[in-house]
């Protein structure tokens, strides 16, 4: 499998573990000229942003640590794109998740991190 057909069957992979966590899916892989975000859920009042990354075992890294600043700051730009896209006005809770995946583990980090998109 290339990387994007392997990327998307674990962003499907954590779609299945937030719903079982109670997110409702709203969007998968929202693209737009700032990036792109991976899922976009509701998870009771807040709109989540969720970023996904895999790692097939810890010699690749911390998955978590694929998320830096720069990453952040994409995501979070991306998210207001969505926002004012898509009706969400600035009262809207939101919150920025990640998904990690170590082989064949799932750790869901919630309040990942603050807005960024500065």
């Amino acid at each position: 499998m290339n990387k994007r057909a392997v990327g998307t069957a674990y962003e499907k992979r954590a779609g299945e573990y937030l719903v079982r966590q109670g997110y409702e899916i709203v969007a998968y892989n929202f693209r737009c000229r700032y990036g792109e975000i991976d899922i976009i859920a509701r998870d009771g009042e807040y709109l989540v942003f969720v970023e996904v990354k895999y790692r097939k075992n810890i010699g690749s890294g911390n998955p978590l640590e694929a998320v830096n600043a720069k990453k952040q700051h994409i995501i979070s730009r991306v998210a207001s794109y969505f926002c004012l896209t898509n009706g969400y006005d600035e009262n809207t809770p939101c919150r920025f998740d990640v998904v990690a995946i170590l082989g064949d583990e799932i750790s869901l980090i919630r309040n990942a991190f603050d807005y960024a998109g500065y």
